[in-house]
C-alpha cells in the first residue's frame, strides 16, 4: 500500500518535458505528505484511548459523588441511632449508680424531702404505701384514690395491731406526723408522741397538728435506737416504715419493747427482703443482691431483713408474746406505680420550681419507685406487718421467747433464734 501511494510521483519524475514542473506540481499537490495507514490507525487508537480515559475519569468522579451521596442518605440515620444508643447507655449507667448510700444521713435526707414539699404534695400526710382493697385491684389500681389508699393503710394497720383504747401512744419514725395525727384524732383522750431524726419534719408535723386543732400530739427529734423514755411508758408502740432505715434492727426492736408497758401492743410495718428456705425460696442470686444493694444505697437504707427475722428479733427480746406477722405485698404493691402515675398526671408542681437539680432528683425517684415495684413483684421484697403483746407481768430473768406463740400469714416457718442483723 505504501508503493501504490507513491507511484504518481515516480511517474512524473521520468517525464522529460515536464520534469521540473511536474515535480513541483507533484510536490505542490501533496504539500502535506500522505500519512501511512498504520500511522493513522495508531493515532486513532491513541485518541480513542485518551477519550476512553477521559470518560473513565468523569465516570469515576460521578461514581464518587454518587457514593458520597449514598453514604449520606443511608448511613447518617445509623450514626444518629448509634449516638443516641450510646447516650442512653451512659444515662442508664448514671441511674443505675446509687446516689444516697446510708451514712447516718437519714435526718438530712428527710429534711430535704420535707422542705421540697414534693412528698407531701403527691402523697399527702401519710408518707407510706397505700392499702388497695380486692375490689380496687380488680377494677384497676389506677382508678383508686391514691391518698385515700394511704389513709386506709393506716386504718388497716391499727386494726391488725389489736390495740383497743390506747392512752399513751408512741409513733417511732413518724415522718411529719400523718399517723400520729390520725391516732390523736381517733383517741382524743390519749397522749401521742411522734419521734423522728428530722427537725424539719418535727416543725411541719407540729404546724399541721395546730391547723387541725390537735393538742394531744407532740413531735420530738430523737434517736429510735436510744430513746429518752423510761421503761414501760407507752401502752401502744407504732412503727410504720421506719425499720428500713435502722442500722441495728435488734436494738430497734428491743428499744420499742423496753418502752412498751405491760399489756401494751406493738405493731411494725416494714419493707422486708425474702428469706431463703421459706416456702422453698432459693438463696439470693448475685443479680438479686445487686438489686438489693441499689435499693439500700439509693434511699439511705443500711439493709433490709425478712419478715421471719423480725419475728425472731421480737421473740428474742424476752419481753414479748403473741408474736405474729402477715405479708401485705398484694395489698400494697400497686402503690409504687401509682406514685409515678400521680406525678405523670400532675408534673407542674415539680416543673414550676425551675430547679434542674431537683428535676434530676425527681427522675431518680421515678426510677427507684419502678425498681421497688419490680423487686416486690419478683418476690425479692415483701411487705411485712408484725405485731406483739407485752405480757402484763414478766418474771425477772425469764425469757418469754421460749413460750411465745408465733404465726405468719402468707409467710413461712418462724425461727426460734434471731439471726445476726
Amino acid at each position: 500500500m505504501l508503493l501504490h501511494q507513491q507511484a504518481p510521483c515516480g511517474h512524473a519524475l521520468h517525464s522529460a518535458s515536464r520534469r521540473h514542473r511536474n515535480t513541483v506540481k507533484c510536490f505542490s499537490s501533496h504539500t502535506t505528505p500522505a500519512v501511512p495507514e498504520a500511522l493513522v490507525s495508531t493515532r486513532q487508537v491513541h485518541e480513542l484511548r485518551n477519550s476512553l480515559a477521559d470518560v473513565a475519569e468523569v465516570r469515576s468522579q460521578q461514581a464518587t459523588a454518587e457514593a458520597s451521596a449514598s453514604l449520606g442518605v443511608n448511613y447518617t440515620p445509623w450514626a444518629v441511632a448509634g449516638g443516641v444508643a450510646l447516650a442512653l447507655l451512659a444515662l442508664k449507667r448514671v441511674y443505675d449508680t446509687p446516689s444516697r448510700a446510708y451514712n447516718n444521713n437519714v435526718g438530712d435526707e428527710y429534711d430535704a424531702w420535707t422542705e421540697e414539699g414534693i412528698l407531701e404534695h403527691y402523697w399527702g400526710e401519710h408518707i407510706h404505701l397505700g392499702y388497695y382493697t380486692e375490689e380496687e385491684r380488680a377494677a384497676g389500681w389506677w382508678k383508686a384514690d391514691f391518698k385515700a389508699a394511704k389513709l386506709r393503710f393506716t386504718q388497716e394497720m391499727f386494726r391488725f395491731s389489736g390495740s383497743q383504747q390506747p392512752k399513751r401512744i408512741l409513733d417511732v419514725g413518724c415522718g411529719f406526723g400523718g399517723s400520729s395525727r390520725w391516732l390523736a384524732a381517733q383517741f382524743p383522750d390519749a397522749e401521742v408522741i411522734g419521734i423522728t431524726l428530722s427537725q424539719k419534719q418535727v416543725q411541719r408535723g407540729t404546724q399541721l397538728a395546730a391547723e387541725r386543732g390537735l393538742s394531744n400530739v407532740k413531735f420530738r427529734v430523737m434517736d429510735a435506737l436510744n430513746m429518752e423514755f423510761a421503761d414501760d411508758t407507752f401502752d401502744f408502740v407504732w412503727a410504720c416504715e421506719s425499720g428500713e432505715h435502722m442500722p441495728d434492727k435488734r436494738a430497734y426492736v428491743e428499744e420499742m419493747a423496753r418502752v412498751l408497758a405491760p399489756g401494751g401492743k406493738m405493731v411494725i410495718a416494714c419493707w422486708c427482703q425474702r428469706e431463703a428456705g421459706v416456702n422453698g425460696a432459693a438463696p439470693l442470686s448475685k443479680q438479686e443482691q445487686q438489686d438489693l444493694n441499689f435499693l439500700y444505697e439509693e434511699w439511705a437504707h443500711p439493709f433490709f431483713i425478712s419478715i421471719q427475722e423480725f419475728c425472731r428479733l421480737m421473740q428474742g427480746t424476752g419481753k414479748l408474746e403473741e408474736v405474729g406477722a402477715e405479708d401485705w405485698t398484694v395489698q400494697t404493691i400497686d402503690s409504687w406505680r401509682h406514685s409515678n402515675l400521680v406525678g405523670v398526671l400532675d408534673p407542674w408542681f415539680v416543673v414550676f420550681k425551675w430547679n434542674p437539680k431537683l428535676w434530676y432528683k425527681v427522675t431518680r425517684e421515678i426510677v427507684t419507685l419502678e425498681r421497688m415495684h419490680q423487686a416486690f413483684d419478683k418476690g425479692l421484697m415483701q411487705y411485712g406487718l408484725m405485731r406483739a403483746t407485752k405480757p402484763a407481768k414478766v418474771a425477772q430473768g425469764t425469757s418469754s421467747g421460749s413460750s411465745t406463740s408465733s404465726s405468719t400469714s402468707s409467710g413461712g416457718s418462724q425461727g426460734s433464734q434471731p439471726a445476726a442483723a
